[in-house]
């Protein structure tokens, strides 16, 4: 596929530098890019290494210019880049039907235009929405709802009366609706509380690889639409995730904590349960947070403070060796004054 410089800066919304009619075929970064391809940048390391490339065309954010190449000025380089990918990569869409490996129950519902591959097993009243697809090895447990262009990518698992929405993409390997972790101590047993309730996992979702998602105790797990979830991530019953959040990998969420939206999660972070974390709210990487966390606040640290009192402290204990250094120093002066006090006190008392 090729398009026009002034074709793709319609799409991208830019405005073209140079010839309009230049031919685009193709997206690399510079170090990699063809002639013929577009790359992008966005600060003058960036600039100076995509026109010295291959490329044809460069994306640009900012005052740049060049004799060497073609530019499109967009807003954000990065953005009009993520627009374009999808147009020369298109995903690949797999073709619609059942393998015959496939074991379906007799009541479930699958889309005729839905692909199911090989090895899935999928429960009885399952429902399977239109041009969704089951890649390999997935498990669809009882009265689960799928979407419409839902991606179970291989070994998936859904349990029972998980509810999936539209356009959500799960990769390999996650579970979602395991039991949460409940328990209560009784007569010196761990007796294990039923956990009946189940995970809601709404439009525009993508979760990555190896992530588990608990079901509620009694009511339910939310993912908000728009939630992006990395690899490795758990997340425990009765948490309600908001909108458009963004959560990497390996974090962890205690029972019943509930995010607002747009909130970022860094990774390796520990969120304890029972809290709200408001909206827009930020917790930097290997964070333990303890406390509700106020709408738009950055907290940073274990525990969890505001990152700029977090990052104090971090300031201060990097000053601790020379201000031991210094305190000794001042120890030793001030023996030694003390020394030449003594001194002074008993040559006065024996004057001879």
């Amino acid at each position: 596929m090729a398009l026009t410089a002034a074709e793709i800066a319609e799409r991208v919304r830019g405005e073209v530098l140079g010839d309009a009619s230049t031919l685009i075929s193709g997206i690399a970064p510079a170090d990699a890019a063809r002639p013929g391809d577009i790359t992008f940048a966005e600060n003058d390391r960036y600039f100076a290494a995509a026109e010295q490339s291959h490329a044809a065309a460069i994306l640009v954010s900012g005052p740049f210019t060049s004799t060497k190449k073609v530019l499109i000025r967009v807003t954000n380089a990065r953005i009009a880049m993520a627009r374009l990918l999808p147009l020369f990569f298109p995903p690949e869409r797999p073709a619609e039907g059942i393998h015959p490996s496939a074991v379906i129950d007799s009541s479930a519902q699958v889309d005729p235009t839905a692909h199911v591959g090989p090895n899935c097993v999928i429960g009885p009243r399952v429902r399977i929405g239109a041009r969704s697809a089951l890649m390999a090895g997935n498990y669809i447990g009882h009265d689960c709802r799928v979407g419409d262009d839902v991606c179970l990518h291989p070994n998936v698992l859904l349990y029972p009366r998980t509810v999936v929405g539209h356009r959500v993409i799960i990769h390999g390997s996650t579970v979602i609706g395991s039991d949460g972790y409940g328990y209560v101590l009784d007569e010196g047993v761990h007796r294990k509380v039923l956990q009946l309730g189940n995970v809601v996992i709404h439009d525009d979702v993508e979760i990555g690889a190896n992530a588990a998602i608990d079901r509620g105790a009694l009511g339910s797990t939310v993912i908000g639409q728009g939630t992006k979830i990395d690899n490795l991530v758990h997340v425990a019953h009765n948490v309600a995730v908001g909108r458009h959040c963004l959560i990497m990998g390996q974090a962890g969420f205690a029972g019943s904590t509930r995010l607002g939206d747009y909130c970022v999660i860094a990774s390796q972070s520990g969120i304890a349960g029972h809290l709200n974390l408001g909206r827009q709210a930020t917790v930097g990487a290997k964070s333990g947070v303890m406390r509700d966390v106020p709408d738009g606040e950055t907290v940073l640290g274990i525990p969890a403070m505001p990152d700029r009192q977090t990052k104090r402290g971090w300031i201060g204990i990097q000053q601790l060796p020379e201000m031991t250094r210094r305190l000794k120093e001042l120890e030793k002066q001030v023996q030694q004054l003390r020394d030449a006090a003594a001194g002074q006190s008993s040559a006065a008392r024996d004057p001879a």
